[in-house]
């Protein structure tokens, strides 16, 4: 057996993972901090809100919103049940197979997530689209799309897109 020095990260790899590490750490916070004073919602839960919204019938099977939220079905199952709790989603069986439930967006979700839309991509361009040019936007969306590959090869948004209306 031999002893494999590690691969160590050169100082422009280091520079690189600690400024994506202090994203993921700081970006979260900042993104849900005006959810929660605003509506005392996670960015968690405005997510399963907001893909519910987007949703042909605004309506998903629990595993696509899973997927859709990067989510394990069991915490997705918890916070599916605390927005049905506050009014804001509705779960019931699959019409087509009783072996599937789904979640849909009630009228006060959507009504909640109209509201705080505005808001919440207004947050999202301050933190992260106002510093860049489309040059880097162009390389942010590639970059991303090769770690979320690396990740997970099957995550939804490598799927081919569908054309927006």
């Amino acid at each position: 057996m031999t002893d494999l020095e590690p691969r160590w990260l050169n100082a422009e790899e280091r520079a690189a993972w600690l400024a994506l590490l202090s994203i993921t750490t700081l970006l979260p916070g900042a993104l849900e901090a005006p959810l929660q004073q605003a509506a005392k919602l996670s960015l968690f839960e405005y997510n399963v809100l907001a893909m519910l919204s987007e949703a042909d019938g605004e309506a998903l099977p629990m595993s696509e919103l899973a997927a859709r939220t990067s989510a394990s079905l069991s915490r997705l199952s918890h916070v599916a049940k605390k927005l049905q709790g506050r009014g804001y989603v509705e779960r019931s069986v699959h019409v087509d197979d009783a072996r599937v439930t789904q979640a849909a967006i009630t009228d006060a979700g959507m009504s909640l997530i109209r509201g705080l839309a505005p808001m919440h991509v207004e947050t999202v361009r301050e933190f992260v689209f106002d510093p860049l040019d489309a040059r880097d936007v162009a390389a942010l969306a590639r970059i991303g799309r090769k770690l979320v590959q690396g990740l997970d090869e099957s995550h939804w948004t490598l799927r081919p897109q569908e054309p927006q209306a």
